[in-house]
């Protein structure tokens, strides 16, 4: 056999490493390892563990048992039964904190702030048995590292093992924000549902849930002392989050290393509030929709230039942000339209009393709403629109989501904003099911075509920027805007594709889609395992086969 024959053969023999993200570096053996019956998990050095930790320790070594999940390989690893069976035993692992560190819960670290947080680790898995060893400065790098060891492993008839030790990584992000986006407005997402997708962002280490959690058509999350917005904007009284709800979730992502950063969107994409506040909402389901909405129905927006809507929605935010630890609080800011303010009465009145423009309400109102969350120690995040087409003065602290397009981060780079890429040409995850709206029998989706997870890991988030524009990049995120989904088709909308900005924006860009597939399969397996129902990315002919459904093999 030649050489090439001989590494198809080894490919097809031998299950890739499948650690997802990709580590900054990562040295591999290929001697059989396998663990013991009675492996453990173990600190060393550690007077008191975070209880989210141990818990973090135990999901680790439930998976350890339950994952089952075989090589991926056309005999799904049957040829390396004799290397398992006479393997030597990996009989612990042990976690340690770098000297020096101090000791904090995960869920502080998760959610102390954009750029503040150290996930890095160092794990060694050694070749001849005995213990391997995660060490870390934080909790939180402690937790990532036990994701990266959980990846590691495979079963063989009741045997989990490895066929690469020894194992080495050094790992950390190379950049701070990793995010998934989810909008639970235009359809409802049960609890149960957003733990689920907390899970899985958390297996490939995404640290922020974007929560886009109101818009025009509903209205699901109970603020106090608004309560009546959600008695009267929510489906109905099953489909809301209550605060208990909302702790709930949010301690639920904080224990896995997630921060929720809430947007509650304005002045635009408040419809449903004139439900029980009218006097707030100019052109409130005006008709033709599209004449006073520039995205969707229902149309209807805050009355922006009046001063009464302005203390209200100020009041609003505040009270919403105080729901959330996150230092993170979008306030949106996309999509204005600008004839819904033309044609209503009221703001015209308001405009001329106060010898204002549009543009110039639009800042006092912005002003008032970012003010609340600045006065909160919080920073304000904004969609591209109110950084590069109105003449509002945002602090200098105020990240701004690019999501129109790609295209477009360089001008807010140039304005020297933090940004977030969130570009539609690349990270929609709802692009190409089709048109959604009625009576458009032609119709197609605003952003087709269908985003592959090929095309978000292609994208290079510094690309024609200088060196220090670059420095204003964060990071960036999937997005999945729900008109067309539900609790029936999460995961297999989200998953696996949302994992290539995962690896991107931790790993860096560069990534090798050749090599990378074959690591995405065995992510999308594990999910399945775990009870994602992650959709399949290939016939599992090809998922057995690395490369050989590649286009040019």
């Amino acid at each position: 056999m030649n050489f090439l024959s001989l590494f198809c053969a080894f490919l097809c023999l031998t299950p890739a490493l499948a650690i997802w993200p990709r580590p900054q570096n990562l040295t591999t053996g290929s001697t059989p390892l396998r663990l013991s019956s009675t492996f453990s998990i173990n600190f060393s050095g550690i007077n008191q563990v975070p209880s989210d930790l141990s818990d973090a320790v135990t999901r680790t070594t439930n998976f350890l048992k339950t994952d089952k999940l075989q090589a991926l390989t056309p005999d799904r690893g049957a040829s390396s039964s004799s290397a398992v069976d006479s393997a030597r035993t990996l009989s612990s692992l042990t976690l340690k904190f770098n000297p020096g560190a101090t000791v904090t819960s995960l869920s502080s670290e998760a959610t102390q702030g954009l750029g503040t947080q150290d996930e890095s680790y160092s794990l060694q898995v050694p070749a001849n048995g005995g213990s391997a060893v995660l060490t870390a400065n934080t909790a939180l790098g402690l937790f990532r590292g036990l994701t990266t060891f959980g990846q590691l492993w495979y079963d063989l008839d009741g045997t989990t093992y490895t066929l690469q030790a020894p194992i080495q990584v050094t790992d950390a992000p190379a950049y701070p924000y990793r995010g998934f986006m989810l909008d639970t407005s235009r359809n409802y997402f049960p609890v149960t549902d957003i733990k689920r997708t907390l899970d899985a962002m958390s297996w490939v280490k995404i640290n922020h849930f974007h929560w886009h959690a109101v818009d025009s058509q509903s209205f699901p999350v109970v603020v106090p002392g608004f309560e009546e917005i959600s008695q009267k904007g929510a489906y109905s009284s099953a489909q809301v989050y209550t605060p208990a709800d909302v702790k709930d979730i949010v301690s639920y992502a904080a224990a896995r290393g997630i921060d929720v950063m809430v947007e509650i969107d304005t002045p635009g994409h408040t419809s449903i509030i004139s439900q029980s506040h009218p006097e707030h909402i100019a052109c409130p389901e005006a008709t033709p929709w599209a004449q006073f909405a520039n995205a969707e129905p229902p149309a209807g927006q805050l009355r922006l230039a009046s001063p009464a809507t302005t203390t209200f929605t100020a009041n609003l935010i505040k009270a919403a942000s105080s729901m959330f630890p996150s230092k993170l609080f979008s306030t949106g800011g996309d999509e204005i339209n600008e004839n819904c303010y033309t044609k209503d009465p009221q703001t015209q009145q308001d405009l001329a009393s106060q010898g204002k423009t549009l543009e110039q309400a639009l800042d006092t109102f912005t002003q008032a709403t970012h003010s609340v969350l600045l006065d909160a120690g919080k920073t304000p995040v904004v969609w591209e629109e109110m950084a590069l087409e109105h003449q509002v003065q945002l602090n200098n602290e105020t990240i701004v989501l690019v999501w129109i397009s790609s295209e477009h981060v360089a001008a807010v780079a140039q304005k020297g904003f933090r940004l977030i890429h969130a570009g539609s040409d690349f990270f929609y995850l709802d692009c190409g099911a089709g048109g959604w709206l009625g009576a458009n029998i032609n119709g197609d989706s605003s952003c087709n075509p269908f985003k592959t997870w090929q095309k978000a890991y292609s994208f290079n988030p510094t690309a024609n920027l200088t060196d220090d524009q670059a420095k204003l990049v964060l990071g960036g995120q999937q997005l999945l805007w729900a008109e067309q989904s539900g609790s029936s088709n999460l995961d297999p909308i989200a998953w696996p594709r949302a994992a290539a900005s995962a690896e991107l924006f931790w790993s860096g860009p560069g990534g090798d889609v050749r090599t990378a597939l074959p690591r995405l399969h065995d992510v999308a397996y594990r999910f399945v395992q775990r009870g994602v129902k992650a959709i399949a990315l290939q016939p599992q002919w090809c998922a057995l086969r690395p490369g050989a459904c590649d286009v040019d093999a």
